[in-house]
Formats: C-alpha cells, structure tokens, sequence
C-alpha cells in the first residue's frame, strides 16, 4: 500500500488534505512560539565574550551549565557573558527576594570560520580568516589540542618573560 499514513487507518489523498489542513492551523502558533523564544535566547560563539544589559535590581545571576556558558557582573548593570562549550543551558537573574526578573536561554555554538580535518578519527581544527592556522577546539584529539595549547602557552611565557624584564 503506497501514499501518506495519517495515523487513523486512512492514506491517499484524504490524509493529504488533513496533514495540509493540520500545518495551515498550527503554523502561526509555531511561528508565534519561534519569535518569543528566539527573543529570549542569546546565541554565543564558543571561546568568545558578550556584553549583556542586566534588568535593574538584580542581585544573583543562576547559570545551567557552566560548563557551556560563563557570566560575570560588571559595574552600571552589564555581564560579560562567555561561552565555553558546545550546546544550550539557561541564565536565570533574580532579585533579593529570590523573584526571578529574567530568564534567558544560552546557546553556544562554533566559529564560523572553522575548518575540521579528520584523519580516521583524529581531529583537528582550524581557524580560516584569511589563511588558516591551528586552533584548539573542544573536540580535538587530544595529541592536537596538547601540542598547540604547549605553543601557546610557551609563546605567552615568552612575552611575559620580555615584559618582566624590561
């Protein structure tokens, strides 16, 4: 038997017109449900910092999942929000009073300019803006991500080092 299942026991083009008609009906909910959520979400780059707005009378800033996003209050009511693994948690800002004033979804993402290679399953990222170099990513083989992060931070120790003794 060919042609769309409908869940009642019909197909053909009955079940057809009832899928039309059930898409029609519920599309402007969907919509509406996609523009509030998408009002409250803030979308990050992993490894990178935004500057957010807190709403007055804040006085404690929950965080999901630390492990995917970071904040840290600054002076005149702003955060710096960091991203700093893969995925979604959620930020909750209350008052004194334990009343929540906010509550914003976080969703952290890579760089758009990444390029991965893989070899088998070895992993390696890089950064192409303009030419590409190495770069550390959540994900890499470990091999990978400890020879480059030893670069780095070799390289810093030397600019500190330069600094110091000046």
């Amino acid at each position: 038997m060919s042609g769309v299942f409908n869940g009642f026991g019909r197909s053909g083009p009955h079940a057809v017109l009832v899928a039309a008609w059930v898409l029609a009906a519920t599309a402007p909910l969907a919509a509406q449900g996609r523009n509030s959520a998408s009002s409250n979400a803030v979308v990050i780059t992993l490894d990178q910092a935004q500057v957010m707005k807190l709403p007055d009378g804040v006085a404690t800033l929950v965080v999901g999942n630390p492990l995917i996003a970071d904040i840290s209050i600054q002076a005149g009511g702003m955060a710096v929000l960091t991203g700093k693994g893969y995925g979604m948690t959620n930020l909750v800002a209350l008052d004194r009073s334990g009343k929540v004033l906010e509550q914003k979804t976080i969703q952290v993402q890579g760089a758009r300019d990444s390029v991965v290679v893989y070899r088998g399953v070895e992993r390696e990222s890089y950064s192409c803006t303009p030419k590409c170099e190495r770069r550390i990513t959540l994900g890499d083989t470990n091999e990978y991500f400890g020879s480059t992060l030893g670069q780095t931070s070799a390289r810093t120790g030397q600019a500190l080092g330069a600094v110091q003794s000046k």
